[in-house]
């Protein structure tokens, strides 16, 4: 894999602070302007390096990647000046600092923590996800599977073939449309893998992925390269479901102190209709699960 491909792309530290530099205009920065033409998207460098109380140069060499050295007061200051969210400010930190935990080899598969798995089951028919660090599926509810990717296996066990549900919303036509508000959904995944990489840069099985979405759809390579990080919490999912229709939902994400790149996304109905329809939903897996788990003792007994 070439460079180019691995999650830390667009230029690591140098790529994040221009892609936010680029983003910022001057009347957001408070930086006095006197009109002309301007050749630059955002902020110009020497108007980042003011704003920060540092010398240009300095800055520059930031942006050209020589950011081992930056102290955390530095950084914080030009974080200030970008205007960075305190996501965007925890990447740069990341971007600028990878302890040697993090920077340590990321490849074994992924595996739910059994705590997690008690407390998905807990939830019953409520539908809900557990995500990997790569927003891979590492189990679902049953009511969960059948809202995200009915059309898929409900087993997740085997790490080389669960759900990664950014391949899905990205490369699978019928999760695609799905979304009513897909780029807006697509947009969270990316801003949240990119968050990740910043978090384990050696993770191999995450530059593969980001490689493998950057070579195969144009969007995401797009997206990717923007620059926005988010950590995607908590949020809203407008769906058209292939089984019950329209409906909307809003999500939660639960987390483990020791396993903080495992997440349990639960989902809830946002309106009336969207609890109609997640009742709806919620019948037909029962139903298809008791007809099959029919079917299956009524071959036992002729067998």
């Amino acid at each position: 894999m070439s460079g180019s491909s691995r999650p830390r792309g667009s230029g690591g530290v140098g790529g994040f602070l221009k892609s936010r530099r680029d983003a910022l205009s001057p009347a957001e920065a408070g930086v006095e302007y006197r009109g002309g033409r301007r050749r630059v998207p955002g902020l110009r460098r020497e108007e980042v390096a003011h704003l920060a109380g540092v010398s240009v140069a300095y800055y520059v060499r930031l942006e050209q990647g020589q950011a081992h050295n930056a102290s955390d007061e530095v950084l914080l200051a030009i974080a200030r000046a970008l205007r960075l969210s305190r996501t965007e400010t925890e990447h740069l930190l990341d971007l600028a600092r990878p302890s040697p935990v993090k920077a340590a080899p990321r490849t074994r598969p992924e595996h739910p923590d059994p705590r997690s798995l008690t407390m998905l089951e807990s939830l019953g028919n409520r539908p809900a996800v557990l995500l990997g660090r790569r927003n891979d599926a590492l189990a679902w509810t049953p009511t969960g599977h059948a809202l995200l990717a009915p059309h898929l296996p409900f087993d997740t066990d085997d790490p080389h073939t669960r759900p990664s549900l950014p391949r899905l919303l990205f490369l699978d036509p019928r999760v695609r449309e799905t979304y009513a508000d897909w780029e807006a959904e697509a947009r969270t995944y990316v801003a949240y893998l990119r968050l990740i990489s910043g978090k384990y840069p050696d993770d191999t099985r995450l530059a593969e992925l980001v490689g493998e979405l950057c070579m195969k759809d144009a969007d995401f390579a797009a997206m990717w390269a923007s620059g926005r990080v988010k950590a995607c919490t908590q949020g809203t999912k407008r769906l058209r479901h292939p089984l019950v229709g329209a409906l909307t939902v809003h999500f939660q994400v639960w987390l483990q102190a020791d396993t903080p790149d495992h997440r349990l996304e639960v989902y809830f109905p946002a309106d009336e209709p969207s609890t109609d329809a997640l009742a709806l939903l919620d019948t037909l897996v029962h139903e298809g699960r008791t007809g099959r788990a029919r079917r299956e003792a009524e071959v036992g007994f002729f067998e």
